[in-house]
């Protein structure tokens, strides 16, 4: 058998001129397409939107050097900003450093404790929804800069789509999507088109931003203020974190470690906080530019990103505010056609995709683009493919009696997992006024799982009682039969 090729390090990269262009120039890309939403991400949590460009410089170098994740962009996101908005709104920006570090200590602890491992608990659907709704959200947010614009944005448009759908025939050694936003940025440029530029979103240049300074008194008052916030902050950041790096694993087809970069986002959060002031997260949409059409697999793409965006906001701001909007939005776009899996919304997928599992992949989807918001679907999703997941694993338990020939001992054999779902029906499985006064009820192909399924076994037991009949459990494993022992006769004190 051949072996699978080793992913590509940073050594490697750097040992090879052509691995190391593909690396810098996906990470220019990324932050071309970074600067629009980090600006207006900016506008929704109430800051300045230097204060979430530089915070994104912090962000994405931290994260380059700390991060589980190779080649995923960290940078002040909109899920982030959607929580931090009504703090800084109602109670002013001043609150927002300590808001921060606390979000991000928080992290660290879920990053240290190994609580990344609850990923495993996202079903397919879920994903699959989340994927999809991901490339809904990208698209409906480029939307808007196609509309009420001079008719000269549309040729443009059309430009940029084509060179990075024709391009890539061609050749790879540069990325598409950089030699549309060049070429794009050229046109406007010479013949004076006037059209929405990057510098129409909001101001890009000026000095750098000192160290935050905290302005608020560290006491209780202060903390029963920022502590809703920072765990939606914490929880919201890990959750779009996690999932955007499952979905780089999918993409690369490499392996990353959840838990460190959980602790690392804190640690970029807090950093964030100190030198920038607001908190972020992974950036899906840029991910995928990086990883997919920039093909970058190394933390020197994510590094370039940083270094690069700290470049043009404070020498190349003049130029960067150059760049029509609609360059960007067509490649965003491309990007979000490409993100959709397709093949799960073929009518044949569907025909023969379980019915649960297909409801589960619509409301998260529904739910995500209702919300605006990835992480209220993604758990929207996963408590409804619980709920669906235990009503169909109730009804597989089966209960076979068998009455010895003499008439004088019955035996019951249970066959399925109990638990609260499927063990509440369980008490009605007997014939309690019929059987002998011998009742042998036999386990050894169910496992006991919660303190429910001990409970309908002392009702079994009570029931059989009442009738003067004696019940023996046999055939649990040690696990279920120590849960048994704990539990059985203490539940009705």
């Amino acid at each position: 058998m051949t072996a699978a090729p080793q992913p590509l390090t940073v050594w490697g990269a750097l040992r090879s001129p052509r691995a190391l262009s593909v690396e810098v120039l996906a990470g220019i890309v990324t932050t071309l397409a970074l600067i629009p939403e980090v600006i207006s991400f900016s506008v929704i949590a109430g800051v300045d939107p230097r204060v979430s460009l530089i915070a994104s410089v912090v962000l994405a170098v931290s994260m380059s050097f700390l991060g589980g994740r190779p080649a995923m962009i960290t940078a002040a996101a909109g899920s982030v900003a959607l929580v931090i908005g009504p703090l800084v709104k109602e109670h002013g920006v001043e609150y927002l450093l300590p808001t921060v570090v606390l979000a991000g200590l928080v992290q660290i602890a879920f990053g240290l404790g190994g609580l990344a491992r609850l990923m495993r608990f996202i079903p397919r659907s879920v994903m699959i929804g989340f994927v999809n709704a991901l490339g809904i959200l990208i698209f409906v947010a480029q939307v808007p800069h196609l509309l009420g614009v001079s008719w000269l944005a549309y040729p443009l448009f059309a430009l940029a789509a084509l060179i990075v759908l024709l391009l890539p025939r061609l050749t790879t050694a540069v990325p598409a999507p950089l030699v549309a936003i060049i070429v794009v940025t050229v046109i406007a440029v010479i013949f004076h088109l006037q059209v929405p530029t990057v510098g129409d979103e909001g101001a890009i240049g000026g000095a750098l931003p000192g160290i935050t300074a905290l302005t608020v008194p560290l006491n209780l008052h202060t903390l029963g203020l920022i502590w809703p916030t920072a765990l939606s902050v914490a929880f919201v950041g890990l959750m779009e974190t996690l999932l955007t790096a499952k979905l780089t694993d999918d993409i690369t087809e490499t392996r990353s470690h959840k838990g460190r970069e959980s602790w690392a986002l804190g640690v970029a959060n807090i950093l964030a906080g100190f030198y920038g002031g607001i908190a972020g997260c992974a950036m899906i949409g840029q991910t995928v530019v990086n990883v997919k059409l920039g093909r970058a697999r190394t933390r020197i793409s994510t590094l370039v990103a940083g270094l690069f965006l700290l470049l043009l906001v404070t020498l190349l701001s003049g130029i960067m505010s150059l760049i029509p909007m609609v360059a960007l939005a067509a490649v965003m776009m491309i990007v979000a056609i490409k993100t959709v899996n397709w093949h799960s919304v073929n009518p044949g997928t569907l025909k023969r995709m379980p019915l649960p599992e297909t409801l589960v992949m619509v409301v998260t989807i529904a739910v995500v683009v209702a919300t605006n918001n990835l992480a209220i679907g993604v758990g929207g999703g996963v408590v409804l493919a619980m709920v669906l997941f235990a009503r169909r694993v109730a009804h597989v338990v089966r209960v076979h009696r068998l009455l010895e020939p003499n008439g004088e001992r019955v035996r019951y054999r249970v066959v399925g997992p109990l638990f609260f779902g499927s063990s509440n029906d369980l008490v009605e499985q007997f014939s309690y006024a019929d059987d002998p006064a011998e009742v042998l009820v036999d386990l050894s192909e169910s496992q006991i799982w919660d303190a429910s399924t001990v409970a309908a076994l002392d009702s079994v037991e009570a029931k059989y009682a009442q009738h003067r009949a004696s019940v023996t459990f046999v055939g649990l494993d040690d696990r279920s039969v120590d849960f048994h022992a704990r539990l059985t006769g203490r539940l009705g004190e």
